[in-house]
């Protein structure tokens, strides 16, 4: 029987070297931003940003249904076809190439495409979460799309979301969705102790929201800054005393004292006999880790 494309195995997680796709990264990074600040636009308020993400999906990343009126409309990045669609319940849609084009001209392009459509919405066009952001309509520096990495990133968020969404299973106390923030462009799956945590010294409107409650979270991202390659990450908040020292798996995992969180680097996940064990030990250390130093109380929180 031949294997499915995308089982756990060390072929459905190819090679991401930001070296080789950082251009395409930044673009795509700010597409997202686009797409994402439209369904945060016109969608209700959801605890800590809950309407704010996106989802992987058979093709690509999805912003699932986004409220219009009486009606609902959806984006899509399809990564196979390499094309951007709009899709309405009343029977229209378009689509958008994805090719290398700037930031301006894809923004100028989709807004004119929702509005072709009947669809009104006004958005903050500065980007979030990056260092020197450039509006929008203005960022004509950003423009590169590698169909091959594009795809590469989309496979990778594949097994993620599978693994990710096992580990989701085994907790019956409030947990978010495996969710694709475009903020700061990493899949996350979050655990809630049901607590309330103390606020964060200094927090801002979105600091303050997501971090309502005691938190443990998880996810992966593609790298960027110190960090000079695409990671899986976990921590927790806030964070419980020893929770530096703690020992996790696998054993190429580490705690970054910058970030404040424990990191082990997608290619030790992606080389390993079992990427899916090798993440779901990541996972389940780390979570293990700070509910217990945390005092949660895992009996109720957790499948027995």
């Amino acid at each position: 029987m031949a294997a499915h494309p995308y089982s756990s195995n060390q072929e459905s997680w190819p090679e991401l070297r930001l070296e080789a796709w950082q251009d395409t990264y930044a673009t795509l990074h700010m597409w997202t931003q686009v797409v994402g600040k439209v369904r945060l636009a016109l969608s209700p308020r959801v605890n800590h940003w809950w309407e704010v993400p996106l989802y992987v999906n058979a093709r690509g990343l999805t912003t699932s249904a986004i409220p219009y009126g009486d009606g609902i409309f959806e984006v899509q990045f399809d990564f196979i076809d390499h094309s951007l669609t709009i899709e309405t319940g009343w029977d229209s849609s378009k689509t958008l190439a994805l090719k290398p084009r700037s930031v301006a001209d894809f923004y100028a392009e989709f807004m004119s495409a929702l509005q072709s459509l009947g669809i009104e919405v006004k958005i903050w066009t500065m980007p979030c979460e990056v260092p020197n952001p450039v509006r929008f309509e203005g960022d004509t520096q950003h423009a590169s799309y590698d169909p091959e990495y594009a795809h590469r990133f989309w496979q990778i968020l594949v097994s993620c979301d599978t693994v990710f969404k096992e580990f989701r299973a085994g907790f019956i106390g409030k947990d978010s969705p495996v969710h694709f923030f475009w903020g700061s462009f990493d899949l996350a799956v979050t655990r809630f102790s049901g607590r309330r945590a103390p606020e964060r010294a200094g927090a801002d409107l979105i600091t303050r929201e997501a971090y309502s409650h005691e938190a443990i979270s998880a996810g992966f991202w593609p790298g960027g800054g110190d960090i000079k390659g695409a990671a899986f990450y976990a921590y927790a908040a806030p964070e419980p005393p020893g929770f530096a020292e703690q020992k996790v798996r696998p054993a190429a995992a580490f705690y970054h004292p910058k970030l404040k969180e424990f990191l082990l680097m997608y290619d030790d996940v992606r080389r390993a006999a079992s990427p899916r064990e090798a993440l779901l030990s990541f996972l389940h250390s780390t979570y293990e880790a700070g509910a217990n130093l945390g005092q949660w109380d895992r009996k109720e929180l957790e499948r027995a």
